[in-house]
Parts: C-alpha cells; structure tokens; sequence
C-alpha cells in the first residue's frame, strides 16, 4: 500500500508559479496511475490533473488546460506539478492521489472517490 505526500504549497501573487511535489513511500510509484485533486473552500474536491502509470499519456481539466503541466518520475517515486499563470480561482488545498494501473487509464474523466490513495494535501493560495 502506498503512502503519499504532498510538498510545495504556498502563497503567491496572481501570474506567479508553483510546483507541486508528492513523494510516494511504501510502494512503488509505478504501479499506480496518478492524479491532482484540488478543494477551495465552501467547495467539493475536483479533479485538475492525471497522468497514466509510465507517464506517457496525461490530462487536465478545462480550468487548468495549458497552464498546469503534470509529470512523474517513477524512478524518483515523485509526482510533480507544475501550476503556472496561477489565478486567485486556483486557491484551495492540493491533493496527490493514486490507483492500481490495472483499471483503464480514463483521462479526465475522474472523479475523487475513483482513487484509493490519499495525501493530506497542501494549501495553496493565490492573490489578487
């Protein structure tokens, strides 16, 4: 079973970037397909980001398309992700989370209870 940690969370000004890392233990991270949740207040969980198990297929959701880059290095057992051009809409607490790579791989669409495994998230927050 795998355990997850988010890093890289922080407050910055609108335009501004972050990189977002999770660092996987107690497995290995190429057994698992892996995703980016995020949760602003007052709000439910969404899903931003997932990347299939070898890294070579990804997707993101409309609200982030071509500002946020997802990557992993399995060797590493680390998922990244790059947050550019951040907005105040991009408030809210990060999640990295992971699923058995044999369930088909399905893009965007996700949705959080898809994934078995959790990290306890990172907050990140934007300014106007």
């Amino acid at each position: 079973q795998v355990q997850l940690a988010e890093s890289g969370g922080g407050l910055v000004q609108a335009g501004q970037s972050l990189r977002l890392s999770c660092a996987a233990s107690g497995s290995t991270l190429s057994m698992y397909t892996m995703a980016w949740f995020r949760q602003a207040p007052g709000k439910e969980r969404e899903f931003v980001s997932s990347i299939a198990s070898r890294g070579t297929v990804s997707a993101y959701s409309e609200s982030v398309k071509g500002r946020f880059t997802v990557s992993r290095d399995n060797a590493r057992n680390t998922l990244y992700l790059q947050m550019d051009s951040l907005t105040p809409d991009d408030t809210g607490v990060y999640y990295c989370a992971g699923r058995d790579r044999m369930y088909r791989y399905r893009g965007s669409d996700y949705r959080d209870r898809d994934f078995d495994y959790w990290g306890p998230g990172t907050q990140v927050t934007v300014s106007s």
